[in-house]
């Protein structure tokens, strides 16, 4: 990143640091290698708080294993080693009491956990609670019928919280047997999937842009293709056109182990998408390709009467050589 010399270049510089590390809420610290520019920990105030002497500097990730190493709770009081998970898909899920957004998403999960247990799948959930009293823990886990860890190991918890950098509940994490990622949308993969037909939820490289996913374009930049969904095959089209350039982006940034810098959407036609156009002020032109930066209140926009993959590379690609000039939200 090139120097900020001015106050126009500072304001840039610092979008694309919160865009860069998918910041959603301050005061946020993260720590960085400086050798490599990777990511250590996201979570750096929890750091602070819970290792303020800096004994466990420098802070680097522990595998999942070690860190939920101890016992777990069901909510009939009985008590499970953490070894009981080895060979299970894990939800790890950030939750409370006092949000109504949890105890909504809480209802689904149960359903949902239901349905993949009776399956046959090995699956077990982990609720991480950031309730503000015991009691308020005790009353919101009676509700749930999987694993819990002990509400007086704060330290596990907060712990857990630096591991994912957990910037906002609810927040579902799916981990694969091996204690690695596959989703942090899990919120929005079980919203989408009653039947749970996508378990594990691999992420898509390319979704269909809704009510329950439309959060996610408060994260950092997304392509969004704007279709006529009246057309049945026009949506499916969309995504075929732009799947491949979406692959190519995500292993390209996978390889370097850092997170692909860009969303991509198909949006159809329907009351959600018609406020977007109308928020970001977008002509009702159909298809559309657009690149919407919420958090810099910026959008780029190529209206063209055919959009191809080579156009759509084209615009990617300037764009993350910041060659395209952004028009105001």
């Amino acid at each position: 990143m090139e120097p900020c010399v001015n106050s126009k270049s500072r304001e840039t510089c610092m979008l694309k640091l919160w865009n860069k590390y998918r910041i959603s809420n301050i005061p946020s610290l993260i720590f960085l290698d400086a050798t490599t520019g990777k990511v250590v920990c996201r979570n750096g105030l929890l750091v602070i708080r819970d290792d303020p002497e800096g004994l466990e500097f420098p802070w680097g990730p522990k595998p999942f294993r070690e860190v939920i190493a101890g016992p777990l709770l069901r909510n009939n009081g009985q008590s499970l080693e953490s070894s009981s998970l080895e060979g299970s898909h894990v939800g790890v899920y950030f939750s409370a009491h006092w949000c109504p957004p949890c105890r909504s998403l809480t209802r689904v999960l149960v359903e949902s956990y239901r349905k993949i247990k009776e399956a046959g799948q090995k699956f077990e959930i982990i609720f991480v609670s950031a309730d503000r009293s015991e009691d308020s823990f005790k009353q919101y886990f009676s509700e749930m019928p999987w694993l819990a860890v002990p509400y007086t190991d704060e330290a596990r918890r907060s712990r857990l919280n630096r591991l994912y950098g957990i910037q906002g509940i609810p927040t579902l994490i799916v981990l694969d047997p091996q204690g690695e990622v596959i989703t942090r949308q899990g919120r929005v993969e079980v919203l989408n999937d009653e039947d749970c037909r996508g378990f594990p939820w691999h992420p898509k490289p390319v979704l269909e842009l809704s009510d329950s996913n439309a959060v996610q374009l408060n994260e950092g930049p997304c392509l969004v293709l704007f279709v006529d969904s009246e057309d049945d095959g026009e949506s499916e089209a969309a995504k075929q056109l732009i799947q491949p350039i979406a692959e190519k982006i995500i292993a390209k940034y996978k390889a370097k182990e850092e997170e692909a810098p860009l969303l991509f959407f198909v949006a159809g036609e329907d009351d959600m998408t018609d406020s977007l156009r109308d928020y970001t002020n977008l002509p009702e032109a159909a298809p559309l390709l657009t690149i919407l930066d919420m958090s810099a209140r910026a959008k780029y926009v190529m209206d063209v009467e055919e959009i191809t993959p080579a156009i759509v590379e084209a615009f990617v690609n300037d764009f993350l050589a910041e060659k395209l000039k952004p028009e105001p939200i």
